[in-house]
């Protein structure tokens, strides 16, 4: 049973006494006899509904309403008046309020309005919870910490509302994109439809025209005899994940953009015009932009799928969220094999957090599954990752003292070149043992810190 809480907010002690016991047999309500007492506790503790006298000392409760609104406008706020004020009611229905009550207030006129706004709040937290139960069950591994992860998060909760307006996902391979289009699906209002997923690059480009729209039957040699429906089709009222979309052959493309602009499209071999509803949301790790000008890539398709644009950074531009995505496979894959870990050593923190993430977070996930089927003990050790600490402790007098294979070709070498790039690894591996604070990272290259800013610009770090 879902439990509502209501603040009701009158300077009539008699007036709020009563109104808050009689709700208390079916709800946990509150009284406040001014609107600065009801806000302060507001940005404490957000209520399910409001019943908010319009006549309060002070701040009134027309300027309570607006405050209201700004803090959370999904609250539902029933105002209450002394007197049947047009102007003033229509005022406060404006600013968003559900209804309005006129004093004296008859109890059971005020518990058929309570239980109208109450009917809205039940549905949506049911919608709430189905959305948060599909999204645990389908993206358990969506862990974020770092503030750019935490910034993506509230963006896709922002741009999830629409459920037709596609969006293009853009990172490097193994940084999440299929997570996030996960995301987008399950907090949107086609969360209750069906999450498709066609990888673009695993399907011959023959073959791909016929996976997305489906085909009639006898349409090529081969093809069922009962015809086949496409992607597009099976993603009816719901989400079609394009996958590696810049593997999208031209020819595929124009037919793509055709249903992106319309929602028609045929079925191969057919000539009857089929019609969905679904959003598109499409994934790549090329440069689309670059494919574009070497005409690989349609720039009018590129603007329909990148309506909404989100880039998803490296593993290695967000070091605060690789300890935390490590432990949480480090749990699961601990209950995958019986094993015992409840942590990782300091050597293996720092190793992890100094590992340059190549293959991002698959590569760490990689890592860990084979970390923890290998290892034994409660505490998973630098030995048990088996990654070398790249942050090496050799000196630069020392590397260059060992390394034999120095070559210097008949063209000569470019030692300024050598130098810069040797210097940008340095930075790099500084700035990722500090977790990105210039000042840590200064003191571990013995640098002052105005001169590592300033070299830092100079190497574009």
């Amino acid at each position: 049973m879902i439990n509502y809480s209501i603040f009701v907010v009158d300077d009539e002690p008699s007036s709020r006494n009563g109104i808050t016991l009689a709700l208390k047999n079916n709800y946990t309500a509150q009284g406040f006899g001014t609107a600065e007492a009801f806000l302060e506790a507001f940005t404490k503790e957000t209520p399910d509904l409001v019943l908010l006298d319009i006549g309060l000392p002070g701040m009134s409760g027309i300027d309570a309403l607006k405050k209201v609104k700004q803090i959370s406008p999904e609250v539902i706020v029933i105002m209450i008046t002394a007197f049947e004020d047009l102007n003033t009611v229509i005022s406060a229905m404006k600013l968003g309020a559900y209804d309005y009550i006129v004093k004296p207030i008859h109890m059971e006129t005020l518990l058929i309005s309570i239980e109208n706004a109450l009917e809205t709040i039940r549905l949506r937290k049911e919608v709430r919870f189905l959305q948060e139960k599909n999204l645990s069950e389908n993206i358990p591994c969506f862990i974020g910490e770092s503030k750019s992860i935490q910034n993506i998060m509230e963006f896709v909760d922002r741009i999830a509302q629409s459920p037709d307006t596609p969006v293009l996902v853009c990172g490097e391979t193994g940084t999440g994109k299929e997570l996030i289009a996960s995301a987008i699906h399950f907090k949107s209002p086609n969360f209750k439809g069906p999450f498709i997923t066609l990888n673009c690059a695993a399907i011959p480009k023959d073959l791909i025209e016929s996976e997305l729209f489906g085909y009639e039957k006898g349409a090529f040699s081969g093809a069922h005899q009962s015809g086949k429906t496409g992607m597009v089709e099976k993603s009816a009222n719901g989400t079609l994940f394009l996958d590696e979309v810049g593997d999208l052959g031209l020819e595929a493309q124009a037919k793509l953009l055709r249903f992106l602009e319309d929602g028609e499209y045929y079925r191969v071999g057919g000539t009857e015009k089929h019609h969905v509803k679904t959003r598109v949301v499409s994934a790549t790790n090329r440069d689309l932009e670059e494919m574009i000008k070497n005409d690989l890539f349609r720039q009018d398709l590129f603007y329909r799928l990148a309506v909404i644009k989100v880039e998803i950074p490296k593993l290695t531009k967000r070091t605060d969220d690789i300890i935390p995505i490590a432990n949480h496979f480090l749990i699961e894959f601990s209950k995958k094999f019986n094993k015992a870990f409840t942590g990782l050593s300091s050597d293996a923190t720092d190793t992890l957090l100094n590992h340059d993430w190549q293959g991002n977070i698959r590569e760490l996930k990689n890592c860990m599954e084979r970390a923890v089927l290998t290892g034994n003990g409660s505490i998973l050790s630098v030995k048990d990752i088996g990654l070398l600490n790249k942050m090496t402790t050799e000196t630069p007098e020392d590397m260059a003292k060992n390394n034999t294979e120095t070559v210097i070709t008949k063209a000569g070498a470019d030692i300024n070149s050598i130098l810069r790039e040797t210097e940008r690894k340095y930075f790099k591996k500084a700035l990722l043992k500090s977790k990105g604070n210039e000042s840590k990272a200064a003191k571990l290259l013995n640098l002052n810190y105005y001169t590592f800013r300033h070299r830092r610009k100079k190497l574009g770090l």
